[in-house]
């Protein structure tokens, strides 16, 4: 036998068993950590999962975030789509076609899931998202509702510029033109407000169905 053999204290068979359950007791936590799922895995408060995420400084509102990032995606869009084409998709048809196109896959690919990234819990997120859903049929959803929002945005500046031009009376030019900054913050304007109605009509059609549930108790 070696020389720290020798000289190692004799342990008592209690000691012996203390040693033995401790490695059993640590050997259980890391196999049930390593086994862990959604499933088996305790709930814990939102409350407490925020104690570990990375704090700042600046504390802004949601909303002001959700729409900061709406805008400034949709402003990045137009710059990139309809500024950058503009010299070669000359046909309004074609670019309106193109450019809904780009902001619905700009809005699924980038935005959402920007959103479901810096969501604290699954779902937290979910009320900034027309579409929150993944799958082909959110895919294309967003795209359709893209073209619905171009379509208003559109109608926007049209109506804007009808408008100068009836009180100013100046036809030589057109008083709005589509710039990134005001197109994005048009674009977020009645995204929101899309939102907005769609969170009213399920609040309206669950108060509905809490009244026909305590009718008929």
């Amino acid at each position: 036998m070696g020389k720290n053999e020798k000289n190692a204290p004799l342990r008592s068979p209690e000691q012996l068993r203390e040693i033995s359950d401790y490695y059993k007791l640590n050997t259980k936590a890391v196999e049930d950590l390593a086994n862990a799922t959604a499933e088996n895995s305790p709930q814990v408060p939102p409350e407490e999962l925020k104690k570990y995420r990375s704090k700042s400084n600046i504390h802004l509102p949601k909303w002001l975030k959700a729409a900061a990032l709406k805008a400034w995606f949709a402003g990045a869009a137009c710059f990139f789509i309809f500024w950058g084409l503009g010299m070669y998709l000359t046909n309004l048809l074609d670019m309106m076609l193109v450019f809904g196109v780009a902001l619905g896959m700009v809005m699924d690919l980038l935005v959402n899931s920007i959103f479901r990234f810096a969501a604290a819990t699954p779902g937290e997120n979910d009320g900034w998202m027309m579409f929150p859903k993944k799958g082909l049929g959110a895919f294309f959803g967003n795209i359709l509702y893209a073209f619905l929002l171009l379509f208003c945005v559109y109608s926007l500046y049209q109506l804007l510029n009808t408008a100068i031009v009836s009180f100013t009376g100046q036809t030589d030019s057109v008083p709005v033109g589509v710039e990134p900054i005001l197109f994005g913050l048009f674009y977020m304007g009645f995204d929101l407000l899309f939102l907005g109605v769609k969170h009213l009509a399920r609040r309206i059609v669950a108060d509905a169905k809490i009244s026909v549930k305590e009718r008929k108790n």
